[in-house]
Protein backbone atom coordinates (compact mmCIF):
# COMPACT_ATOMS: atom_id res chain seq x y z
CA UNK A 1 0.00 0.00 0.00
CA UNK A 2 1.07 3.83 -1.07
CA UNK A 3 2.87 5.32 2.27
CA UNK A 4 0.80 8.69 3.53
CA UNK A 5 2.02 11.93 2.50
CA UNK A 6 3.55 14.39 5.72
CA UNK A 7 0.93 14.07 8.36
CA UNK A 8 0.29 13.17 11.48
CA UNK A 9 -1.86 10.84 13.88
CA UNK A 10 -3.81 11.95 17.42
CA UNK A 11 -4.39 9.45 20.19
CA UNK A 12 -7.02 10.58 22.29
CA UNK A 13 -6.44 8.36 24.93
CA UNK A 14 -4.18 5.69 26.57
CA UNK A 15 -6.70 2.67 25.52
CA UNK A 16 -5.76 3.72 21.95
CA UNK A 17 -1.41 2.56 22.41
CA UNK A 18 -2.64 -0.82 20.94
CA UNK A 19 -2.71 0.47 17.34
CA UNK A 20 0.27 3.11 17.48
CA UNK A 21 2.97 0.53 16.01
CA UNK A 22 0.29 -0.21 12.96
CA UNK A 23 -0.29 3.29 12.04
CA UNK A 24 3.30 4.90 12.93
CA UNK A 25 4.73 4.13 9.74
CA UNK A 26 1.68 6.33 7.91
CA UNK A 27 2.90 9.34 9.65
CA UNK A 28 3.93 10.87 13.21
CA UNK A 29 2.05 9.55 15.96
CA UNK A 30 1.29 12.22 19.23
CA UNK A 31 -0.36 10.57 22.16
CA UNK A 32 -2.93 13.79 23.47
CA UNK A 33 -2.51 12.41 27.57
CA UNK A 34 1.15 13.14 27.38
CA UNK A 35 0.58 16.83 26.42
CA UNK A 36 0.73 18.87 29.39
CA UNK A 37 -1.17 21.94 27.21
CA UNK A 38 -3.46 20.22 24.44
CA UNK A 39 -4.86 22.87 23.81
CA UNK A 40 -1.47 24.49 23.52
CA UNK A 41 -0.21 21.47 21.04
CA UNK A 42 -3.23 21.85 18.41
CA UNK A 43 -2.39 25.30 18.07
CA UNK A 44 1.50 24.64 17.17
CA UNK A 45 2.71 23.48 14.40
CA UNK A 46 2.84 20.23 15.10
CA UNK A 47 -0.44 20.39 15.73
CA UNK A 48 -1.51 21.82 12.25
CA UNK A 49 0.01 18.79 10.81
CA UNK A 50 -2.30 16.43 12.33
CA UNK A 51 -4.77 14.75 9.56
CA UNK A 52 -6.88 11.84 11.65
CA UNK A 53 -7.45 12.14 15.49
CA UNK A 54 -8.37 8.18 16.92
CA UNK A 55 -10.62 8.29 19.77
CA UNK A 56 -12.68 5.45 21.72
CA UNK A 57 -15.88 8.65 22.23
CA UNK A 58 -15.86 8.80 26.17
CA UNK A 59 -14.51 10.52 27.31
CA UNK A 60 -15.62 13.04 24.66
CA UNK A 61 -12.89 15.05 22.52
CA UNK A 62 -12.69 19.05 23.65
CA UNK A 63 -14.15 20.69 20.93
CA UNK A 64 -11.54 23.61 21.40
CA UNK A 65 -8.74 21.39 20.43
CA UNK A 66 -10.77 20.39 17.65
CA UNK A 67 -11.59 23.50 16.25
CA UNK A 68 -7.60 24.16 16.64
CA UNK A 69 -6.53 21.64 14.64
CA UNK A 70 -6.87 23.48 11.67
CA UNK A 71 -5.45 20.40 9.32
CA UNK A 72 -8.15 17.72 10.12
CA UNK A 73 -9.79 15.70 8.30
CA UNK A 74 -11.13 12.70 9.86
CA UNK A 75 -12.08 11.42 13.28
CA UNK A 76 -11.74 7.93 13.54
CA UNK A 77 -13.90 6.12 16.48
CA UNK A 78 -12.66 2.65 17.67
CA UNK A 79 -16.27 1.72 18.76
CA UNK A 80 -19.53 1.83 16.84
CA UNK A 81 -20.67 4.65 18.96
CA UNK A 82 -19.46 8.36 18.65
CA UNK A 83 -22.56 10.54 20.31
CA UNK A 84 -19.91 12.91 22.01
CA UNK A 85 -19.10 13.82 18.38
CA UNK A 86 -20.90 16.57 16.59
CA UNK A 87 -21.67 15.47 13.43
CA UNK A 88 -23.12 18.94 12.16
CA UNK A 89 -19.85 20.40 13.31
CA UNK A 90 -18.05 17.84 11.23
CA UNK A 91 -20.53 18.08 8.33
CA UNK A 92 -19.61 22.02 8.48
CA UNK A 93 -15.94 21.94 8.47
CA UNK A 94 -15.90 19.12 5.91
CA UNK A 95 -14.42 16.83 8.62
CA UNK A 96 -14.81 13.00 7.97
CA UNK A 97 -15.65 10.51 10.83
CA UNK A 98 -15.38 6.97 11.16
CA UNK A 99 -16.65 4.48 13.28
CA UNK A 100 -16.57 0.49 13.61
CA UNK A 101 -20.76 -0.29 13.36
CA UNK A 102 -21.64 -3.76 14.23
CA UNK A 103 -18.19 -4.94 15.31
CA UNK A 104 -18.76 -6.60 18.78
CA UNK A 105 -22.17 -6.74 18.80
CA UNK A 106 -22.31 -10.49 19.25
CA UNK A 107 -19.96 -9.88 22.06
CA UNK A 108 -21.98 -7.03 23.75
CA UNK A 109 -25.26 -9.72 23.18
CA UNK A 110 -23.47 -12.29 24.94
CA UNK A 111 -22.61 -9.86 27.72
CA UNK A 112 -26.48 -8.76 28.01
CA UNK A 113 -27.53 -12.18 28.65
CA UNK A 114 -25.37 -13.10 30.85
CA UNK A 115 -26.42 -9.94 32.97
CA UNK A 116 -29.61 -11.21 32.63
CA UNK A 117 -29.10 -14.47 33.45
CA UNK A 118 -26.70 -13.60 36.34
CA UNK A 119 -29.55 -11.13 37.99
CA UNK A 120 -32.25 -13.93 37.59
CA UNK A 121 -30.67 -16.95 38.78
CA UNK A 122 -28.89 -14.58 41.28
CA UNK A 123 -25.47 -15.72 40.68
CA UNK A 124 -23.54 -13.21 42.27
CA UNK A 125 -25.62 -13.82 45.21
CA UNK A 126 -24.75 -17.06 45.36
CA UNK A 127 -21.06 -16.72 44.64
CA UNK A 128 -20.61 -14.27 47.48
CA UNK A 129 -22.83 -16.76 49.91
CA UNK A 130 -20.45 -19.32 49.39
CA UNK A 131 -17.44 -17.67 49.57
CA UNK A 132 -18.61 -16.09 53.05
CA UNK A 133 -19.85 -19.11 54.75
CA UNK A 134 -23.47 -18.67 54.37
CA UNK A 135 -24.74 -21.41 52.70
CA UNK A 136 -25.88 -24.51 54.91
CA UNK A 137 -27.76 -26.96 54.72
CA UNK A 138 -30.68 -25.04 55.89
CA UNK A 139 -29.92 -21.84 53.54
CA UNK A 140 -28.88 -21.81 50.11
CA UNK A 141 -29.80 -18.28 49.75
CA UNK A 142 -33.20 -17.17 47.75
CA UNK A 143 -34.26 -19.26 44.77
CA UNK A 144 -33.97 -17.51 41.43
CA UNK A 145 -36.13 -16.75 38.77
CA UNK A 146 -36.73 -19.21 35.44
CA UNK A 147 -35.59 -17.27 32.05
CA UNK A 148 -38.05 -19.72 30.62
CA UNK A 149 -41.28 -18.23 29.49
CA UNK A 150 -39.68 -14.47 30.68
CA UNK A 151 -41.35 -11.54 28.56
CA UNK A 152 -37.71 -9.93 27.35
CA UNK A 153 -38.35 -6.60 25.37
CA UNK A 154 -36.14 -4.95 23.49
CA UNK A 155 -35.20 -1.51 23.27
CA UNK A 156 -33.86 -1.19 19.95
CA UNK A 157 -33.59 -3.86 17.63
CA UNK A 158 -30.08 -3.14 15.39
CA UNK A 159 -27.28 -5.06 15.50
CA UNK A 160 -27.24 -5.47 19.07
CA UNK A 161 -31.33 -5.96 19.75
CA UNK A 162 -31.32 -8.36 17.24
CA UNK A 163 -28.53 -10.95 19.01
CA UNK A 164 -30.00 -10.17 21.81
CA UNK A 165 -33.58 -11.48 21.07
CA UNK A 166 -31.86 -14.08 19.40
CA UNK A 167 -30.45 -15.16 22.54
CA UNK A 168 -33.38 -14.36 24.78
CA UNK A 169 -35.55 -16.83 22.35
CA UNK A 170 -32.84 -19.36 22.68
CA UNK A 171 -33.48 -19.22 26.40
CA UNK A 172 -36.93 -20.10 25.82
CA UNK A 173 -37.85 -16.02 26.57
CA UNK A 174 -40.91 -14.65 25.01
CA UNK A 175 -39.35 -11.53 23.07
CA UNK A 176 -41.02 -8.55 21.78
CA UNK A 177 -39.20 -5.14 20.98
CA UNK A 178 -39.31 -1.11 20.44
CA UNK A 179 -37.94 0.69 17.85
CA UNK A 180 -37.91 4.15 15.84
CA UNK A 181 -38.12 2.20 12.65
CA UNK A 182 -40.30 -0.22 11.41
CA UNK A 183 -38.29 -3.78 10.52
CA UNK A 184 -40.05 -6.25 8.40
CA UNK A 185 -37.47 -8.82 8.71
CA UNK A 186 -37.66 -8.90 12.17
CA UNK A 187 -38.80 -12.72 13.41
CA UNK A 188 -40.20 -10.62 16.80
CA UNK A 189 -43.91 -9.01 17.56
CA UNK A 190 -43.23 -4.84 17.40
CA UNK A 191 -44.90 -3.14 20.13
CA UNK A 192 -46.85 0.26 19.25
CA UNK A 193 -44.59 2.66 21.27
CA UNK A 194 -42.13 2.21 24.59
CA UNK A 195 -44.64 1.89 27.04
CA UNK A 196 -46.80 -0.46 25.52
CA UNK A 197 -43.43 -2.59 25.41
CA UNK A 198 -42.22 -1.58 29.47
CA UNK A 199 -45.97 -2.49 30.56
CA UNK A 200 -45.91 -5.95 28.85
CA UNK A 201 -42.18 -6.55 29.72
CA UNK A 202 -40.58 -8.34 32.19
CA UNK A 203 -37.18 -7.67 31.46
CA UNK A 204 -36.39 -4.79 29.37
CA UNK A 205 -32.81 -4.89 27.69
CA UNK A 206 -31.50 -1.45 26.44
CA UNK A 207 -29.95 -2.05 22.98
CA UNK A 208 -30.06 2.24 21.19
CA UNK A 209 -27.49 4.09 19.95
CA UNK A 210 -27.23 7.71 22.25
CA UNK A 211 -28.40 10.84 20.92
CA UNK A 212 -30.89 13.71 21.62
CA UNK A 213 -33.54 11.58 20.94
CA UNK A 214 -32.62 8.30 23.36
CA UNK A 215 -31.15 10.63 26.13
CA UNK A 216 -33.43 9.77 28.89
CA UNK A 217 -35.15 7.50 26.61
CA UNK A 218 -35.86 5.19 30.16
CA UNK A 219 -37.20 8.06 32.36
CA UNK A 220 -39.06 7.48 35.44
CA UNK A 221 -42.41 6.48 33.60
CA UNK A 222 -40.85 3.91 31.61
CA UNK A 223 -39.13 2.46 35.22
CA UNK A 224 -42.66 2.34 36.64
CA UNK A 225 -44.23 0.67 34.02
CA UNK A 226 -41.31 -1.74 34.39
CA UNK A 227 -42.55 -2.85 37.95
CA UNK A 228 -41.55 -4.10 41.03
CA UNK A 229 -40.94 -7.48 39.48
CA UNK A 230 -38.62 -6.58 36.47
CA UNK A 231 -35.37 -6.00 35.93
CA UNK A 232 -33.71 -3.48 33.35
CA UNK A 233 -30.45 -4.37 31.55
CA UNK A 234 -28.47 -1.61 29.70
CA UNK A 235 -25.86 -2.36 27.47
CA UNK A 236 -26.15 0.88 25.45
CA UNK A 237 -24.93 3.69 26.93
CA UNK A 238 -25.51 5.56 30.03
CA UNK A 239 -27.63 8.39 28.64
CA UNK A 240 -30.01 6.29 27.22
CA UNK A 241 -31.50 5.50 31.19
CA UNK A 242 -32.05 8.20 33.95
CA UNK A 243 -29.74 7.07 36.67
CA UNK A 244 -31.57 9.55 39.37
CA UNK A 245 -34.19 7.99 38.72
CA UNK A 246 -33.73 4.28 38.29
CA UNK A 247 -31.72 4.60 41.67
CA UNK A 248 -34.88 5.98 43.80
CA UNK A 249 -37.09 3.46 42.24
CA UNK A 250 -34.41 0.17 43.02
CA UNK A 251 -34.13 1.65 46.52
CA UNK A 252 -37.83 2.07 47.13
CA UNK A 253 -39.03 -1.36 45.23
CA UNK A 254 -40.42 0.05 42.52
CA UNK A 255 -38.54 -1.64 40.51
CA UNK A 256 -36.94 -4.96 41.30
CA UNK A 257 -33.26 -5.18 39.37
CA UNK A 258 -30.85 -3.80 37.37
CA UNK A 259 -28.14 -4.69 35.58
CA UNK A 260 -25.41 -2.24 34.31
CA UNK A 261 -22.75 -2.35 32.13
CA UNK A 262 -22.69 1.44 30.97
CA UNK A 263 -22.70 4.85 33.17
CA UNK A 264 -23.94 8.51 32.70
CA UNK A 265 -20.77 9.01 33.47
CA UNK A 266 -17.69 7.14 33.27
CA UNK A 267 -16.34 5.44 35.33
CA UNK A 268 -19.03 5.87 37.77
CA UNK A 269 -18.47 6.71 41.17
CA UNK A 270 -18.97 3.83 43.21
CA UNK A 271 -20.82 5.91 46.66
CA UNK A 272 -23.71 6.71 43.83
CA UNK A 273 -24.37 2.90 44.33
CA UNK A 274 -23.94 2.40 47.80
CA UNK A 275 -26.70 1.22 49.30
CA UNK A 276 -28.64 0.48 45.93
CA UNK A 277 -30.17 -3.14 45.90
CA UNK A 278 -30.27 -5.52 43.53
CA UNK A 279 -28.40 -4.51 41.32
CA UNK A 280 -25.11 -6.04 39.12
CA UNK A 281 -22.81 -3.34 37.45
CA UNK A 282 -19.85 -3.98 34.88
CA UNK A 283 -16.88 -1.77 33.81
CA UNK A 284 -18.51 -0.93 30.45
CA UNK A 285 -17.00 -4.29 29.14
CA UNK A 286 -20.27 -5.82 27.40
CA UNK A 287 -18.16 -5.55 24.45
CA UNK A 288 -14.42 -5.91 25.43
CA UNK A 289 -13.32 -9.19 24.53
CA UNK A 290 -10.11 -10.34 23.17
CA UNK A 291 -11.37 -10.94 20.00
CA UNK A 292 -13.54 -7.79 19.42
CA UNK A 293 -10.50 -5.79 20.65
CA UNK A 294 -8.65 -6.90 17.72
CA UNK A 295 -11.62 -6.47 15.27
CA UNK A 296 -12.02 -3.14 16.46
CA UNK A 297 -8.39 -2.11 16.52
CA UNK A 298 -8.06 -3.86 12.78
CA UNK A 299 -10.81 -1.69 11.53
CA UNK A 300 -9.67 1.68 13.06
CA UNK A 301 -6.28 1.48 11.90
CA UNK A 302 -7.55 0.55 8.05
CA UNK A 303 -9.62 4.12 8.87
CA UNK A 304 -6.59 5.70 9.61
CA UNK A 305 -4.94 4.69 6.51
CA UNK A 306 -7.21 4.86 4.24
CA UNK A 307 -7.30 9.01 5.60
CA UNK A 308 -3.65 9.43 5.03
CA UNK A 309 -3.37 7.40 1.84
CA UNK A 310 -6.45 7.60 0.19
CA UNK A 311 -8.29 10.88 1.86
CA UNK A 312 -10.84 8.63 2.61
CA UNK A 313 -12.62 6.74 5.80
CA UNK A 314 -13.87 3.28 4.73
CA UNK A 315 -16.88 2.76 6.95
CA UNK A 316 -18.20 6.70 7.83
CA UNK A 317 -20.65 7.22 10.32
CA UNK A 318 -24.41 6.71 9.08
CA UNK A 319 -25.43 10.38 9.56
CA UNK A 320 -22.17 11.54 6.97
CA UNK A 321 -22.06 8.95 4.39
Amino acid sequence: MTKASPGGILLHIPTLQGIEAQVAEYGPVTRLWEQDDPLAFARSEAGKAIRVVVTISIPPLDRALLDALEGLQAIVVLGAGYESIDTDWARERGIMVANSPGLGAEDVADAALGMMLASLRRIVEGDALVRSGGWTHKYRGPAGIAVGGRRIGIVGLGAIGKAVARRAQACRGEVRWWGRRPRPEADWPQMADLGELADWAQVLVVCVALNGATRHLIDADIIRRLGPEGLLVNISRGGTVDEDALRAALRSGELGMAALDVFTTEPTDPALWAGVPNTILTPHSAGWTMQSVIALRDQAVANVIAVLTEGRVLTPVSELA
